[in-house]
């Protein structure tokens, strides 16, 4: 019988509606209404981008025009200066390849927009204002060929549309290409090609993949990119770079480890650029409009109007008595000036160098401000309830507990036992505003020069504190007093500027208004006043500094307030800053006059520049031709803040006349050397010393003397050749083994050398002796060196102190830091005498008892208590003495001195004694 087929079974009435039906009412709602939004955006943007016509060609570059503050006389203009197109081919495929990992690793796969970075930037701009957001190789070629770079949500959509018209335009190539030759590299380089050309001075197909990726790594920024200005920060985005084109299989696993970073040239091989001091205001006002948003490729070809800040007569004033002074002077002399509204912040004139655009700016260098800092003392004491008429202890030289025992001089060693600080002020007298200083605690000095216009860092170093290797890193000790923390002439100048301006502070600018070719204003800067200190204490600093014009020279017609400093160079009579700071109603000024890299600063004459000298003159001539034709106005009256104290007089010691505000002159260098003992021949001075230095050892303990003049040859011993416990005047040799073995491996000093170094000679530090002992091998390592020196009557002890040594060893290692043909190369052998030049104030008693001021002492002392000898001391002496007329090697040693004042003593003595006779 046939079976009955199965019914179907029921299924559920809920199994017959669709899948989207099941859902819930309102999430099908909601689907469906997103679903809406997204085709009306689709439907939207490819109106929008249907819309927006691809012009045919770019926009031609046009110059932008700098003016004065009138907003007529024109300043100078900035325009492209180098730029030849090439073929895609030209270009090496790593060179490309380079390009698109740095900028855009998916170029070859996307349409023309980063989806993700289009909204990104559009977030950015609508919630935060930033303008950031990555962008296609694509968008970029867009962005600069086609639009401005204003940073709006309107100018991101053109773009992101515009880039999508010109993917359907042009193949990947093309684009490239196109991208290749429009891009801005700095150097006033536009495109790859002039790029090529002023980085490494060759055609692009030349390049290289790794001289590629230093061009790529400029892209992001073209200023900070250059290998010139930030070497830092261009070698890690090379690196980054390299990693990238390791990842995507272009260059071996590794290679930004292993590979040199290739040789740039050190300035643009082929851009002409705008000389003269004219060149740097143009790059500080490029800078400017940088920092406000506006790109480096904008300025350069958008024909932008920029408005500065500068007055015509006033710039024309510095450059003209800038120029007026340093003609026929050294060709190492720089000088610095920037002037500066206090009612505005705005830089009236600037001077950081004659050599142009993109050259070394001096007012931009921080440089010791000298005695220029002391008004900030004297600031921060009313501050604190101190009038400027209290009395300090202004003798010289006193010992402070910041200092570690240097004793701390007076310029001249001029005396002031019981001081105001207003006439302290006028005689720039250090110690009693170090004694201020530590009186109301170096960190006030510190937060008020934060305040009045320093910033608190440069670079990655904070400002006014000790650096790494300093006796309290990361702290700020008391020699801000004397200036001893660099800031730059600009930051000084803004200092000044408050101070001018009773304490009110406006932030330093360049720009007052820019504005696109069509007219439309870009950037117009918010200048906004604060006050940072008491209108009092201003009137106060500035009615003292209008006492020091009165005594150094008034500018001529003008009521100004102005303060000098100079930075001593070394332990010479030299400086190697010179500074004038002040200001008059309306203005203020800084003016800065030193090297490159520090050293003795002199005019054609030979005479030491101070700040009361050239800077001083030219501060007087600027502002005299600034200010012509405009009436004289007074400064504000003393207030007279503050409470009139009796500071530290107590600390006086001696006899000294109480009369407050007498100044007088101290003992001075040179006085113990009595010139007119150097009678007869050379044989008849040279039998006298040796008499006089026989009865001497009738009363003094052991000694020896070595005398070399390397100028006549002339050569004088007194036991000489007799051996004495080195103590650390060994350290020079130490140093020079150090040298010897980093020029035979072909190599410099490492950082970590240097600084050991450094705290060996300078400071004298024996544990940094005891590590460069152990690093170039001990006993046997030194050995070596002074085989290679010539010094054979050395001999090296495990302890490097217990070295034993002759006087006349001494100064064959003076000899061999001096001549041409010793073992120790020329860099080597100025490395040892820059840093025996540069000891602490501590350190430079001894020989250069026996120098007088104008002649520099290179010297190394050393002093050791041996506890076998009933605590007898060791004091050693040795070094070089010169000057455009004297070069002499002396070395005295000595041992079995009671006590160190006494040893001291007694080797000054006879170092004086041997230039009194001998009288070189």
């Amino acid at each position: 019988m046939p079976e009955t087929p199965a019914k179907p079974s029921a299924r559920p009435r809920d199994a017959k509606k669709g899948w989207f039906r099941r859902w819930p009412r309102w999430l099908r709602r909601v689907t469906a209404g997103l679903v809406a939004v997204v085709v009306t955006l689709v439907v939207v943007s490819a109106g929008y981008v249907w819309s927006v016509d691809l012009p045919e060609d770019p926009v031609p570059p046009q110059a932008s025009v700098l003016y004065y503050r009138d907003g007529r006389t024109v300043l100078a203009r900035i325009g492209t200066t180098d730029r030849t197109d090439v073929s895609l081919d030209r270009v090496p495929l790593g060179v490309r390849q380079a390009f698109v990992a740095a900028e855009d690793r998916g170029f070859y796969d996307h349409f023309g927009v980063s989806v993700r970075g289009l909204l990104r930037a559009l977030w950015s701009n609508v919630v935060n204002d930033t303008g950031q957001g990555a962008s296609t190789i694509t968008q970029q070629y867009v962005r600069n060929a086609y639009l401005t770079q204003e940073r709006t949500v309107s100018r991101k959509a053109k773009e992101a549309a515009l880039a999508l018209e010109v993917e359907h335009r042009f193949s990947k190539d093309e684009i490239l290409e196109r991208y290749l030759n429009t891009i801005y590299f700095g150097r006033g380089a536009y495109g790859i090609e002039a790029a090529a050309q002023a980085f490494f001075g060759t055609s692009v197909d030349r390049l290289t993949a790794y001289q590629g990726a230093v061009l790529a790594a400029m892209v992001k920024d073209p200023t900070r990119g250059d290998p010139a200005v930030d070497p830092r920060w261009t070698l890690n985005r090379w690196k980054w770079i390299l990693r990238a084109m390791s990842d995507a299989g272009w260059l071996p696993e590794g290679a930004a480890d292993r590979t040199p970073y290739p040789t740039v040239a050190a300035e643009s091989v082929t851009a002409s650029t705008i000389g003269g001091p004219i060149g740097l205001i143009t790059d500080r006002v490029e800078d400017e409009l940088v920092a406000a948003g506006i790109s480096r490729q904008q300025i350069r070809t958008g024909g932008l109007s920029v408005t500065t800040t500068l007055d015509a007569t006033a710039q024309r004033s510095a450059i003209a008595i800038i120029d007026k002074a340093l003609r026929g002077q050294p060709d190492v002399l720089r000088p610095a000036l920037v002037a500066i509204d206090p009612e505005d912040g705005g830089v009236r004139a600037y001077y950081g160098g004659d050599r142009g655009r993109g050259y070394y700016d001096d007012a931009q260098a921080a440089r010791p401000p000298a005695s220029t800092f002391k008004p900030l003392v004297l600031a921060a004491a009313e501050e604190r309830g101190i009038g400027f008429r209290s009395f300090y202890n202004g003798t010289s030289p006193r010992v402070f507990p910041g200092r570690g025992g240097a004793p701390l001089f007076n310029q001249d060693n001029l005396q002031c036992p019981v001081c105001p600080l207003n006439i302290a002020m006028v005689h720039s007298l250090n110690t009693p505003f170090y004694a201020v200083t530590e009186q109301i605690g170096p960190e006030r000095v510190r937060d008020l020069a934060l305040r009045l216009g320093v910033p608190d860092r440069y670079g990655d170093q904070a400002t006014m504190v000790d650096a790494k290797g300093e006796p309290t890193p990361g702290r700020t000790r008391p020699d801000i007093a004397i200036g001893s923390y660099p800031v730059t002439p600009a930051d000084l100048a803004s200092v000044y500027a408050t101070l001018a301006g009773g304490g009110n502070r406006a932030n330093r600018h360049f720009v007052q208004s820019v504005a696109a070719a069509s007219g439309a204003v870009l950037h117009r800067p918010r200048v906004k006043s604060k006050r940072v200190l008491d209108s009092g204490v201003a009137a106060d600093v500035g009615a003292v500094l209008s006492e020091v014009v009165d005594h150094d020279g008034a500018v001529p017609g003008v009521h100004a307030a102005a303060k000098t400093g100079s930075q001593q160079y070394g332990n010479t009579a030299d400086s190697s800053d010179a500074w004038t700071a002040g200001w008059v109603s309306g203005l203020a000024a800084v003016v800065w006059v030193g090297r490159e890299k520090p050293g003795p600063i002199r005019t054609k004459d030979g005479k030491p520049i101070n700040g009361d000298g050239m800077p001083y003159d030219i501060f007087k001539g600027f502002l005299a031709g600034a200010l012509t034709g405009q009436p004289a106005r007074s400064l504000p009256a003393a207030s007279n803040v503050g409470r009139l104290e009796k500071g530290d007089l107590r600390t006086i010691e001696g006899k000294f006349s109480m009369a407050p505000g007498r100044i007088f002159q101290g003992p001075q260098k040179g006085d113990q050397v009595d010139r007119s003992l150097a009678k007869g021949s050379w044989q008849e001075r040279v039998t006298r010393l040796t008499g006089v230095l026989d009865k001497l050892a009738g009363s003094l303990p052991d000694f020896a003397v070595s005398f070399v003049d390397r100028r006549t040859g002339r050569v004088y011993d007194y036991h000489g050749s007799r051996a004495f416990e080195a103590a650390s005047v060994v350290k020079v040799e130490l140093l020079a083994a150090l040298l010897l073995r980093a020029q035979d491996e072909g190599r410099r000093l490492s950082r970590v050398e240097q600084k050991r170094a450094r705290k060996m000679i300078v400071a004298s530090d024996n544990d940094a002796a005891s590590e460069v002992y152990a690093a170039i091998g001990g006993v046997p390592g030194l050995r070596r060196a002074l085989k290679k020196l010539g010094l054979g009557d050395t001999d090296p002890a495990a302890n490097f102190g217990l070295t034993r040594t002759t006087a006349e060893d001494q100064t064959r290692m003076v000899g061999a830091l001096t001549s041409p043909d010793s073992p120790l190369d020329k860099n080597s052998r100025q490395v040892v005498l820059n840093l025996m030049s540069s000891v602490n104030a501590d350190q430079t008693w001894g020989i250069s008892a026996a120098s007088f001021g104008g002649e520099q002492t290179a010297l190394k002392n050393g002093w050791l208590a041996r506890s076998t000898e009933n605590n007898r001391w060791i004091i050693n002496s040795t070094g070089r003495i010169s000057s455009d007329k004297v070069d002499v090697a002396l070395s005295v040693l000595s041992h079995g001195h009671a006590g160190q004042p006494e040893g001291i003593k007694a080797v000054e003595q006879i170092a004086a004694l041997t230039r009194s006779y001998l009288g070189w």
